[in-house]
């Protein structure tokens, strides 16, 4: 690979067929035109959560709705507060987007939801829209097996319990209308959809979400719930929604730094990932933490929970997001199941249950699941899914394949590329100071094809960043995304402050990817640290009182050009060790200092392992097939707990979570959901 030929990409978010709604820019008279940017925060706006409420409210009546399909958000808001003029337009917009059956139509059906439930009897909405949005409630299809061909996605994480509770709160609305699309009644749609509620609520509880710490679609995961909480009229399973958002909120306040969910994700994109004050949660952390940005890029949660008139943050999740003054906080927890255990978490059969559970953690093509995916493709009628139109052309070979039992051994031939979407048991380690945070998956699935994880990331304020990746292509969506995108995973592995990712990508049968690169790649954007030195084959960067420090095995050079130039940092070769160390003014007194004590440290290599004697923990060795060791002992890197950290000791699949900081504490308890 030449220097020359390193192609940075155009970021695009995602492959949303439809990603505005129409009318955006038909503004009515006396509607804001021009957009107020709020700014980002790491200093604490208020104690109050109304206070943090009416400083969102101020901001949304400030500004037009944003350019994005879930735009519409804010027009709740001036609804509930009776200040019009509201932007009509894009309210029936909203319901053409719908009606059209457009993917990520639930997002916008969320938000209609909760209006009909909430502001239905506004003033400031016409008869004519209240009759249009009953008939879009009653016409849409709510799930894959009703009648009607689309390409909207139904499966993943988010979109499971989104398009659930859509059908189970229009069923209570409507309970005993007829739903035109399916024929059902209400009451017949809310025993449907409460299934598969039931048993989502219950795997978060048990296993966490596998779309782990999502900068991206945490924000889709809050509304649904938030409605079920409000809406639902079964008071137990509103408790279980309730107790879902309070395990949400944990996640991001031991993860997040001042604001920022800037860790690893089991799900990103290139946006977010290179710019954590853009990403989808900062919104929802300004509310709740009172750190952050209210970005008017991502509304939907933050507008729901302002509108929410039944939950209320527990003091001590805001107490330990708050407490930014730790010298150190250590948290590791385990997320998501092992698809050999699929029986066990209650998806054992080859039925459309299991086969939509399953594919709920990307479960596509996996040696486990491929047979359950083809039982989808036919009962669904999925060949025609843009998001399955690679399996269309392979239609008469999967199916021959299928009858005779070699999709499973194709599958296992091509383990290494097909099964790039799964997102199975991962292990997390978040590692945050005053000045800076670490977190990294725990080797995750090494070797394997990567789609938008993302395995590790250092972050030392909302805008000076540092990960590395295998690029999956030169493309804009994943998995061939030049940022978000992987070709294939690292083994990466932390203890504390410090940070080893091996890359050993494999010459394997590939289909999902058009090319497997041969370099791996940082992003160390130079601009927005205060000092960039090099010494010892080793890249240094201060930023504030924080101090990070990176290093390649293999020769490094920096992008020359485009929009990345001085921003990436490239290496050739399949092979190569990355090292990371993280550090301080509060430990090393000076920039200067920490630079001479790394650059000096002893490093050595062999094949693919390598032995570090870090300043500041000792010595660290690991390899592709070694253990971690630190100072001569053994440190396990899988089977964590459900969480492990000051605040909360609790084993994997335990019934209960205690969470406890300072004077405050709540226990939150599968015994509450009977």
């Amino acid at each position: 690979m030449k220097k020359d030929e390193i192609k940075p990409e155009t970021p695009k978010e995602s492959s949303v067929q439809i990603s505005k709604l129409e009318g955006l820019n038909d503004l009515p008279e006396g509607y804001p035109k021009v957009v107020v940017e709020d700014s980002y925060t790491r200093d604490l706006t208020s104690l109050s959560y109304e206070d943090r409420k009416q400083l969102f409210i101020k901001h949304v009546l400030m500004n037009p709705s944003s350019e994005n399909l879930k735009g519409f958000y804010y027009e709740l808001i001036r609804i509930s507060e009776n200040r019009g003029p509201i932007h009509m337009k894009i309210l029936f917009s909203a319901l053409e987007f719908i009606n059209s059956r457009y993917d990520c139509a639930d997002f916008v059906l969320t938000g209609i939801i909760r209006l009909y439930y909430q502001l239905i009897d506004s003033n400031l909405l016409s008869d004519e829209f209240k009759e249009a949005a009953k008939q879009t409630i009653l016409g849409f299809k709510y799930w894959p097996d009703e009648p009607g061909i689309d390409s909207m996605c139904y499966w993943t994480e988010n979109h499971h319990i989104l398009f659930s509770s859509c059908e189970y709160l229009v069923g209570q609305l409507f309970k005993d209308e007829i739903f035109t699309n399916s024929g059902m009644t209400g009451k017949e749609k809310m025993v449907k959809a409460k299934k598969r509620i039931d048993k989502w609520l219950y795997l978060r509880f048990y296993t966490g979400f596998n779309e782990w710490l999502s900068n991206v679609y945490y924000e889709e995961d809050f509304p649904p719930l938030l409605n079920l909480l409000d809406f639902s009229e079964d008071t137990i399973l509103a408790n279980k929604s309730k107790v879902v958002i309070d395990l949400m909120l944990y996640d991001m306040a031991i993860n997040s730094y001042y604001g920022m969910l800037s860790c690893t994700h089991g799900r990103t994109y290139t946006k977010p990932k290179l710019n954590p004050y853009q990403d989808a949660t900062i919104d929802i952390s300004k509310l709740m933490f009172g750190m952050g940005r209210f970005t008017k890029q991502e509304n939907m949660s933050t507008v729901v929970f302002t509108l929410s008139k039944k939950y209320e943050l527990h003091k001590v999740i805001f107490d330990i997001a708050t407490d930014t003054n730790n010298l150190e906080w250590i948290n590791k927890q385990r997320v998501s199941i092992k698809f050999k255990d699929a029986k066990k978490w209650g998806y054992g059969k080859l039925n459309l249950e299991s086969a939509m559970g399953l594919l709920s953690f990307g479960g596509y093509a996996h040696p486990r699941t491929i047979n359950h995916m083809v039982l989808m493709l036919d009962k669904f009628n999925w060949w025609t899914n843009d998001f399955f139109r690679e399996f269309l052309g392979l239609k008469k070979i999967i199916k021959i394949g299928r009858y005779i039992k070699l999709t499973n051994l194709i599958s296992l031939v091509f383990k290494k590329d097909v099964s790039r979407n799964v997102r199975e048991e991962n292990n997390i380690y978040t590692y945050r100071t005053k000045d800076y945070i670490l977190s990294t998956s725990q080797n995750y699935r090494k070797s394997y094809g990567g789609d938008q994880h993302h395995i590790w990331k250092a972050t030392l304020d909302d805008e000076a960043v540092c990960f590395t990746t295998h690029p999956g292509g030169y493309g804009e969506v994943s998995p061939d995304a030049y940022w978000h995108g992987n070709g294939f995973l690292p083994k990466a592995i932390q203890h504390k402050n410090v940070g080893i990712i091996i890359y050993k990508t494999p010459k394997v049968p590939k289909i999902l990817i058009k090319k497997i690169l041969d370099f791996t790649h940082a992003f160390f954007p130079k601009q927005r640290f205060d000092n960039v030195i090099e010494k010892n084959g080793w890249i240094f960067g201060v930023k504030n009182e924080g101090y990070i420090a990176l290093r390649s095995m293999k020769e490094y050079f920096w992008q020359n050009k485009g929009v990345y130039k001085e921003s990436e940092v490239l290496s050739k070769g399949r092979k190569n060790i990355w090292i990371v160390e993280m550090g301080n003014k509060n430990q090393y007194h000076s920039f200067e200092n920490f630079i001479d004590k790394v650059s000096e440290s002893e490093l050595c290599y062999k094949r693919l392992s390598v032995k570090y004697k870090s300043p500041s923990i000792g010595e660290m060795s690991v390899g592709w097939n070694k253990k971690l060791r630190v100072n001569g002992s053994v440190i396990g890197t899988d089977k964590y707990m459900r969480y492990d950290n000051i605040t909360s000791n609790t084993p994997f699949g335990s019934d209960d979570i205690l969470i406890a900081y300072k004077d405050e504490k709540i226990n939150l308890s599968i015994k509450q959901w009977i």
